[in-house]
């Protein structure tokens, strides 16, 4: 076992390029099969995953050694199936009622099933970033993924809009969607602005950041524009407030981290600043760009929803504040190993004052929710895993000599950014296909490949 990077025989290359090519149309095909969220989906990824994992194990033989990444932000994730494979030993035990006088035995999460169903998601999204952080490190060109990243989120934006403005009565003609309100080739508008998200985190790097050509730059520049502009009409206020993030921090990143040079001339500084300010006021033209594109196009209505301005609820949370203290009362109730992993449906139930008003199955805010859902155990993989990528990413960033390599890594991180700020008001990370774009944007923020500077000393 090895995470070192070493050039394959060409005969192994062909294989390291398949399975390079299947982890990039994973999260990809995901997004198009309705986000991955029905049952059929789980089969048709789990045989691509199955595919990924006999080819690594080819490449192995081939090679001679199993070539495996040893990066700290698969703890968190593995913990994270131990606790949940936890959650599911008989351990809890509920008088009955009925025949039996004696107490009956069962698992410690409220809900088997849902915690079964979630690890077998979860591992899967496991061997998935696993495979990743062994092989997109090696691709001969990073530069090219980066750019599938941007021309896929902006034919998705692009289709998603044209579907807002046609009103369908079904996804693609062929799938209704009568208790959701979709966008795109989602069944919930809000998880396809966490899509947008990520993408614009990518594309926004690539836009402020060094490395690309101004002639190039007006395609992503119009590329931006466009996945804005979706965002905004999905009218999904965490997703507006997770964007506006996700640009502050590709501008300021780009700010910060683009100013490295092994030089300190006074004519470098001035130019650096010159590029500063460029960032700066490109960040907000495009800002003023993506709105007055809405308003033309008529989304005044979603943009008025985006920014709460039509609510007319008493409650400007529409039931979430209810949600996060239930929640909360969950956690208090569970503190260690929670009611099990996505086993908040059932939990709910149990402290609902609402007499049954709502059939809510997820806390919409996953920190919360994981809080319930794992206790402090659980939670603590979280935060872990939030810690490492930080703290990587910023790392890989600071060691890149490539302009083209750290705005690609500045981008992915912005991405991943804006998805954590999202989590806060949603919970974009339930649906697979956000689950693997975001595991995917994780190994693009911190590989160390192309592009690195060398470690003296």
């Amino acid at each position: 076992m090895t995470d070192r990077h070493h050039h394959p025989d060409p005969e192994t290359s062909r294989i390291a390029k398949a399975i390079v090519f299947l982890i990039c149309a994973i999260p990809l095909i995901s997004t198009i099969v309705f986000g991955a969220v029905d049952p059929w989906t789980t089969g048709l990824l789990s045989v691509l995953i199955a595919i990924v994992v006999i080819l690594w194990l080819i490449d192995a033989g081939t090679k001679g050694e199993f070539h495996y990444s040893t990066s700290k932000l698969q703890w968190p994730l593995i913990a994270l199936l131990l606790i949940g494979c936890t959650q599911l030993l008989p351990f809890g035990s509920t008088e009955s009622a009925g025949l039996l006088n004696a107490p009956g035995i069962h698992a410690l999460s409220m809900d088997p099933y849902a915690t079964r169903f979630f690890i077998v998601r979860l591992a899967m999204c496991f061997v998935f970033f696993a495979a990743a952080l062994s092989y997109l490190p090696r691709a001969s060109s990073q530069t090219k993924i980066a750019v599938t990243v941007v021309g896929f989120g902006t034919l998705m934006a692009f289709f998603g809009i044209l579907q807002r403005l046609a009103i369908p009565e079904a996804i693609y003609g062929l799938r209704p969607t009568p208790q959701a309100i979709p966008f795109g080739p989602f069944v919930n508008q809000h998880h396809f602005a966490a899509l947008m998200e990520m993408t614009s985190g990518v594309t926004l790097g690539l836009l402020f950041g060094g490395g690309v050509s101004r002639e190039r730059k007006l395609f992503i520049a119009i590329a931006a524009g466009i996945m804005g502009m979706a965002i905004i009409f999905t009218s999904s206020r965490g997703g507006l407030i997770s964007y506006l993030g996700v640009v502050v921090f590709a501008a300021v990143g780009s700010f910060a981290w683009g100013t490295y040079s092994g030089a300190h001339s006074n004519h470098e500084t001035r130019s650096r600043g010159r590029r500063n300010l460029l960032i700066m006021t490109a960040a907000g033209g495009l800002v003023i760009l993506v709105l007055g594109s809405v308003l033309l196009l008529g989304g005044e209505a979603s943009l008025l929803r985006s920014i709460g301005l039509t609510d007319s609820q008493s409650d400007v949370t529409s039931g979430r504040s209810h949600f996060w203290k239930i929640a909360w009362q969950i956690f208090l109730a569970n503190p260690i190993l929670g009611a099990g992993l996505d086993a908040f449906g059932v939990a709910f139930t149990r402290y609902d004052t609402w007499n049954g008003q709502f059939r809510v199955e997820q806390a919409h805010n996953d920190y919360l929710q994981m809080l319930a859902d794992g206790g402090i155990l659980g939670f603590s993989c979280v935060v872990g895993f939030v810690f490492i990528l930080i703290r990587k990413g910023i790392a890989a960033i600071s060691w890149r000599t490539s302009d083209i390599h750290r705005s690609i890594s500045t981008g992915a991180l912005a991405g991943c950014f804006g998805i954590l700020i999202h989590s806060f008001f949603d919970f974009p990370l339930r649906t697979p296909a956000n689950a693997f774009f975001f595991l995917f944007l994780v190994v693009i923020a911190v590989w160390p490949g192309a592009g690195k500077r060398a470690r003296t000393g």
